[in-house]
Protein backbone atom coordinates (compact mmCIF):
# COMPACT_ATOMS: atom_id res chain seq x y z
CA UNK A 1 0.00 0.00 0.00
CA UNK A 2 2.85 2.19 0.01
CA UNK A 3 2.58 3.25 -3.55
CA UNK A 4 -1.18 3.69 -3.61
CA UNK A 5 -2.81 6.96 -2.79
CA UNK A 6 -4.25 7.05 1.09
CA UNK A 7 -7.46 8.94 0.27
CA UNK A 8 -8.26 5.95 -2.35
CA UNK A 9 -7.43 3.30 0.42
CA UNK A 10 -9.84 4.81 2.55
CA UNK A 11 -12.54 4.76 -0.03
CA UNK A 12 -12.01 1.57 -1.04
CA UNK A 13 -12.17 0.31 2.25
CA UNK A 14 -15.46 2.25 3.21
CA UNK A 15 -16.92 5.88 3.06
CA UNK A 16 -16.63 6.01 6.67
CA UNK A 17 -12.60 5.46 6.87
CA UNK A 18 -9.98 8.01 7.14
CA UNK A 19 -6.37 7.53 6.01
CA UNK A 20 -2.75 8.71 6.65
CA UNK A 21 0.76 7.65 6.02
CA UNK A 22 3.55 7.84 7.87
CA UNK A 23 6.87 6.12 8.89
CA UNK A 24 6.15 4.28 5.20
CA UNK A 25 3.38 2.78 7.18
CA UNK A 26 -0.66 3.55 6.00
CA UNK A 27 -2.84 3.77 8.22
CA UNK A 28 -6.54 3.39 8.33
CA UNK A 29 -8.64 4.50 11.13
CA UNK A 30 -12.57 3.25 10.82
CA UNK A 31 -15.55 3.04 13.61
CA UNK A 32 -15.68 0.46 15.90
CA UNK A 33 -19.43 -0.52 14.56
CA UNK A 34 -17.53 -0.68 11.03
CA UNK A 35 -14.63 -3.26 12.00
CA UNK A 36 -15.85 -6.41 10.69
CA UNK A 37 -16.58 -4.56 7.46
CA UNK A 38 -13.49 -2.80 7.39
CA UNK A 39 -11.54 -5.99 8.13
CA UNK A 40 -13.24 -7.77 5.26
CA UNK A 41 -13.07 -5.08 2.76
CA UNK A 42 -9.19 -5.48 3.40
CA UNK A 43 -9.39 -8.63 2.60
CA UNK A 44 -11.35 -8.94 -0.24
CA UNK A 45 -11.17 -5.60 -2.21
CA UNK A 46 -7.59 -4.59 -1.19
CA UNK A 47 -5.95 -8.02 -1.64
CA UNK A 48 -4.60 -8.04 1.95
CA UNK A 49 -4.74 -11.97 2.80
CA UNK A 50 -1.95 -12.25 5.02
CA UNK A 51 -3.22 -11.65 8.72
CA UNK A 52 0.27 -10.19 11.19
CA UNK A 53 -0.69 -9.33 14.27
CA UNK A 54 -3.66 -7.84 16.68
CA UNK A 55 -3.01 -5.72 19.63
CA UNK A 56 -4.12 -2.48 21.67
CA UNK A 57 -3.24 0.35 23.02
CA UNK A 58 -3.86 2.23 26.23
CA UNK A 59 -5.09 5.69 25.43
CA UNK A 60 -5.72 6.55 29.11
CA UNK A 61 -9.45 8.55 29.36
CA UNK A 62 -9.81 8.24 25.36
CA UNK A 63 -9.89 4.28 25.17
CA UNK A 64 -8.28 1.47 23.61
CA UNK A 65 -7.09 1.76 20.14
CA UNK A 66 -7.17 -2.05 18.69
CA UNK A 67 -4.59 -2.47 15.88
CA UNK A 68 -4.52 -4.99 12.99
CA UNK A 69 -1.73 -5.25 10.95
CA UNK A 70 -2.00 -6.73 7.49
CA UNK A 71 0.01 -7.66 4.29
CA UNK A 72 -0.36 -9.08 0.79
CA UNK A 73 2.52 -11.46 -0.09
CA UNK A 74 2.57 -14.43 -2.48
CA UNK A 75 1.95 -12.68 -5.88
CA UNK A 76 5.53 -11.65 -7.18
CA UNK A 77 4.97 -7.95 -6.13
CA UNK A 78 6.58 -5.76 -3.64
CA UNK A 79 4.93 -6.52 -0.39
CA UNK A 80 2.16 -4.12 1.04
CA UNK A 81 1.49 -3.06 4.01
CA UNK A 82 -1.60 -1.64 6.04
CA UNK A 83 -2.29 -0.90 9.82
CA UNK A 84 -5.86 -0.68 10.36
CA UNK A 85 -7.52 0.69 13.93
CA UNK A 86 -10.45 1.52 15.51
CA UNK A 87 -10.87 2.47 18.84
CA UNK A 88 -13.40 1.95 21.83
CA UNK A 89 -14.38 3.23 24.83
CA UNK A 90 -12.39 2.27 28.23
CA UNK A 91 -15.64 1.29 29.86
CA UNK A 92 -17.43 -1.51 28.84
CA UNK A 93 -14.67 -2.46 26.35
CA UNK A 94 -15.90 -4.57 23.81
CA UNK A 95 -15.21 -5.17 19.98
CA UNK A 96 -16.53 -7.76 17.74
CA UNK A 97 -14.02 -10.65 16.97
CA UNK A 98 -11.87 -11.08 13.62
CA UNK A 99 -11.86 -14.48 13.63
CA UNK A 100 -14.59 -15.07 11.26
CA UNK A 101 -12.28 -13.26 8.41
CA UNK A 102 -9.14 -14.01 9.69
CA UNK A 103 -8.91 -17.31 12.09
CA UNK A 104 -4.98 -15.77 12.69
CA UNK A 105 -6.95 -13.21 14.91
CA UNK A 106 -8.11 -15.95 17.38
CA UNK A 107 -4.81 -16.50 19.48
CA UNK A 108 -4.16 -12.54 19.35
CA UNK A 109 -7.51 -11.93 20.82
CA UNK A 110 -7.11 -13.84 23.38
CA UNK A 111 -4.12 -11.99 24.62
CA UNK A 112 -5.52 -8.77 24.27
CA UNK A 113 -8.27 -9.74 26.21
CA UNK A 114 -6.06 -11.04 29.07
CA UNK A 115 -3.47 -8.17 28.83
CA UNK A 116 -5.90 -5.38 28.42
CA UNK A 117 -9.45 -6.24 29.58
CA UNK A 118 -11.30 -5.99 25.70
CA UNK A 119 -13.94 -8.55 25.29
CA UNK A 120 -14.29 -10.07 21.67
CA UNK A 121 -17.59 -11.06 20.92
CA UNK A 122 -18.44 -13.74 19.19
CA UNK A 123 -14.94 -15.53 19.72
CA UNK A 124 -15.39 -18.84 20.03
CA UNK A 125 -12.70 -19.75 22.85
CA UNK A 126 -11.98 -16.44 24.27
CA UNK A 127 -10.05 -18.17 27.69
CA UNK A 128 -6.90 -16.96 29.29
CA UNK A 129 -4.00 -18.34 27.62
CA UNK A 130 -0.55 -16.89 28.89
CA UNK A 131 -1.47 -15.51 32.64
CA UNK A 132 -1.84 -18.15 35.60
CA UNK A 133 -5.37 -19.11 37.14
CA UNK A 134 -6.53 -16.88 39.47
CA UNK A 135 -4.28 -13.85 38.37
CA UNK A 136 -6.32 -10.45 39.03
CA UNK A 137 -6.43 -7.42 36.67
CA UNK A 138 -4.66 -6.13 33.21
CA UNK A 139 -1.03 -6.42 33.20
CA UNK A 140 -0.60 -3.68 30.31
CA UNK A 141 -3.02 -1.22 31.26
CA UNK A 142 -1.36 1.91 32.50
CA UNK A 143 -2.99 1.66 35.97
CA UNK A 144 -2.11 -2.03 36.70
CA UNK A 145 0.43 -1.62 39.66
CA UNK A 146 3.35 -3.76 39.34
CA UNK A 147 3.75 -6.40 42.35
CA UNK A 148 7.33 -6.29 42.17
CA UNK A 149 7.25 -2.53 42.97
CA UNK A 150 5.12 -3.00 46.50
CA UNK A 151 7.28 -5.84 47.64
CA UNK A 152 10.55 -4.72 46.85
CA UNK A 153 11.67 -0.83 47.16
CA UNK A 154 13.01 0.69 43.58
CA UNK A 155 16.21 -0.59 42.59
CA UNK A 156 17.39 3.19 42.60
CA UNK A 157 16.30 4.37 45.99
CA UNK A 158 19.88 3.65 47.32
CA UNK A 159 19.81 6.94 49.60
CA UNK A 160 17.50 7.72 52.79
CA UNK A 161 14.55 9.41 51.90
CA UNK A 162 14.22 8.60 48.42
CA UNK A 163 12.17 5.89 48.75
CA UNK A 164 8.19 5.71 49.38
CA UNK A 165 8.28 3.38 51.83
CA UNK A 166 7.98 3.24 55.81
CA UNK A 167 11.43 1.97 56.42
CA UNK A 168 13.14 4.29 54.29
CA UNK A 169 14.84 7.29 56.65
CA UNK A 170 15.02 10.89 56.46
CA UNK A 171 16.53 12.41 53.87
CA UNK A 172 20.05 13.22 53.71
CA UNK A 173 21.19 16.65 53.14
CA UNK A 174 24.20 16.91 50.54
CA UNK A 175 26.64 19.62 49.42
CA UNK A 176 24.96 20.62 45.90
CA UNK A 177 27.89 21.84 42.78
CA UNK A 178 27.30 25.19 41.55
CA UNK A 179 24.00 25.63 39.48
CA UNK A 180 22.25 22.85 40.98
CA UNK A 181 19.50 24.71 42.85
CA UNK A 182 18.18 23.74 46.74
CA UNK A 183 16.10 20.41 46.68
CA UNK A 184 14.13 22.70 49.59
CA UNK A 185 13.55 25.07 46.87
CA UNK A 186 12.58 23.18 43.87
CA UNK A 187 11.50 19.69 42.86
CA UNK A 188 9.45 16.79 44.54
CA UNK A 189 11.23 17.65 48.14
CA UNK A 190 10.17 21.74 47.86
CA UNK A 191 9.13 22.34 51.85
CA UNK A 192 9.47 19.19 53.08
CA UNK A 193 13.26 19.44 54.27
CA UNK A 194 14.17 21.53 57.40
CA UNK A 195 16.17 25.13 56.47
CA UNK A 196 19.65 25.31 56.35
CA UNK A 197 21.70 26.98 59.18
CA UNK A 198 23.38 30.30 57.94
CA UNK A 199 26.85 31.42 59.26
CA UNK A 200 28.12 34.80 59.20
CA UNK A 201 29.99 35.36 55.96
CA UNK A 202 33.73 36.30 55.83
CA UNK A 203 35.25 39.90 55.61
CA UNK A 204 37.04 40.92 52.40
CA UNK A 205 40.40 40.78 52.96
CA UNK A 206 42.96 42.84 50.11
CA UNK A 207 42.45 45.78 48.24
CA UNK A 208 39.17 44.70 47.83
CA UNK A 209 38.34 45.40 51.39
CA UNK A 210 39.23 48.92 51.19
CA UNK A 211 37.14 49.75 48.27
CA UNK A 212 33.67 48.00 49.18
CA UNK A 213 34.37 47.36 52.77
CA UNK A 214 33.96 44.02 54.97
CA UNK A 215 30.40 45.40 56.60
CA UNK A 216 27.94 44.42 53.78
CA UNK A 217 29.70 40.27 53.63
CA UNK A 218 26.82 38.11 52.67
CA UNK A 219 25.70 35.08 55.04
CA UNK A 220 27.69 31.68 53.92
CA UNK A 221 25.68 28.41 53.84
CA UNK A 222 26.25 26.33 56.29
CA UNK A 223 26.41 23.15 54.40
CA UNK A 224 28.88 24.91 52.07
CA UNK A 225 32.08 25.37 54.12
CA UNK A 226 34.89 27.18 52.59
CA UNK A 227 38.47 27.30 53.29
CA UNK A 228 40.06 30.05 55.47
CA UNK A 229 43.63 29.17 55.11
CA UNK A 230 45.75 29.08 52.17
CA UNK A 231 47.93 26.13 51.78
CA UNK A 232 51.11 27.72 52.79
CA UNK A 233 49.78 28.39 55.89
CA UNK A 234 48.34 24.67 56.51
CA UNK A 235 45.82 23.92 58.57
CA UNK A 236 44.98 25.91 61.75
CA UNK A 237 46.04 23.01 63.87
CA UNK A 238 49.60 23.83 62.42
CA UNK A 239 49.52 27.79 63.30
CA UNK A 240 52.28 28.88 64.75
CA UNK A 241 52.01 29.71 68.86
CA UNK A 242 51.21 33.21 69.46
CA UNK A 243 53.57 35.79 69.33
CA UNK A 244 56.02 34.04 67.73
CA UNK A 245 56.62 33.92 63.74
CA UNK A 246 56.49 30.40 61.12
CA UNK A 247 59.94 31.03 60.58
CA UNK A 248 60.93 31.02 64.28
CA UNK A 249 59.34 28.30 65.21
CA UNK A 250 60.61 26.27 62.28
CA UNK A 251 64.25 27.39 63.25
CA UNK A 252 63.41 25.90 66.96
CA UNK A 253 61.94 22.63 65.90
CA UNK A 254 64.50 19.45 66.31
CA UNK A 255 65.98 18.44 63.32
CA UNK A 256 64.88 14.67 62.68
CA UNK A 257 67.71 12.05 63.14
CA UNK A 258 69.30 10.61 59.84
CA UNK A 259 68.21 7.56 58.17
CA UNK A 260 70.12 4.74 59.61
CA UNK A 261 71.70 3.00 56.66
CA UNK A 262 72.49 -0.65 57.19
CA UNK A 263 75.07 -2.88 55.07
CA UNK A 264 72.39 -5.21 54.27
CA UNK A 265 70.69 -2.41 52.45
CA UNK A 266 72.89 -1.03 49.22
CA UNK A 267 70.70 1.45 47.92
CA UNK A 268 70.59 3.73 50.92
CA UNK A 269 74.27 4.75 49.64
CA UNK A 270 74.39 4.03 46.10
CA UNK A 271 77.55 5.06 44.76
CA UNK A 272 78.44 4.96 40.99
CA UNK A 273 80.18 2.04 39.15
CA UNK A 274 83.41 3.11 38.21
CA UNK A 275 85.39 6.37 39.77
CA UNK A 276 85.31 9.34 36.99
CA UNK A 277 89.26 9.87 36.09
CA UNK A 278 90.56 13.42 37.65
CA UNK A 279 91.18 16.05 34.52
CA UNK A 280 94.62 16.00 33.21
CA UNK A 281 95.72 19.44 33.36
CA UNK A 282 98.23 20.78 30.23
CA UNK A 283 100.63 22.24 32.59
CA UNK A 284 101.95 20.59 35.68
CA UNK A 285 101.21 23.30 39.01
CA UNK A 286 104.25 24.69 40.98
CA UNK A 287 103.75 22.06 43.61
CA UNK A 288 104.41 18.80 41.82
CA UNK A 289 108.39 17.84 41.38
CA UNK A 290 110.19 18.16 38.05
CA UNK A 291 110.87 15.00 36.10
CA UNK A 292 114.47 13.95 36.65
CA UNK A 293 116.69 13.06 33.79
CA UNK A 294 118.22 9.95 33.02
CA UNK A 295 121.05 8.28 34.05
CA UNK A 296 123.42 7.88 31.20
CA UNK A 297 125.48 5.10 33.12
CA UNK A 298 121.98 2.70 33.23
CA UNK A 299 121.75 0.08 30.77
CA UNK A 300 119.27 1.87 28.52
CA UNK A 301 120.91 4.87 28.11
CA UNK A 302 124.26 2.76 27.13
CA UNK A 303 122.32 0.50 24.57
CA UNK A 304 121.27 3.70 23.12
CA UNK A 305 124.64 5.26 22.56
CA UNK A 306 125.67 2.10 20.94
CA UNK A 307 122.78 1.97 18.86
Amino acid sequence: MNAVDPEQTAAAIGPWASAAQAYELLTVDVPAEHWIEALTAARDGLGLRFFDWLSAVDELAEGFSVCVHLATVGDGAAVRHLLLRTRVPRAGAALPSAAGVYPGAGWHERETHEMFGIDFTGHPHLVPLLLPDGFEGHPLRKEFVLAARVAKAWPGAKEPGESDHDHAGPARRKMQPPGVPDPNEWGPLKGTLPPVAERPGRAARGPRAAAAGAEGAPAVRADRPRRTRSITEGSASQSAPQGETPAETQAEAPERPARTRGADAPWHAPVPAHDPEPEKSAEPTSDAPAPEAPDPETPDSQNGERA
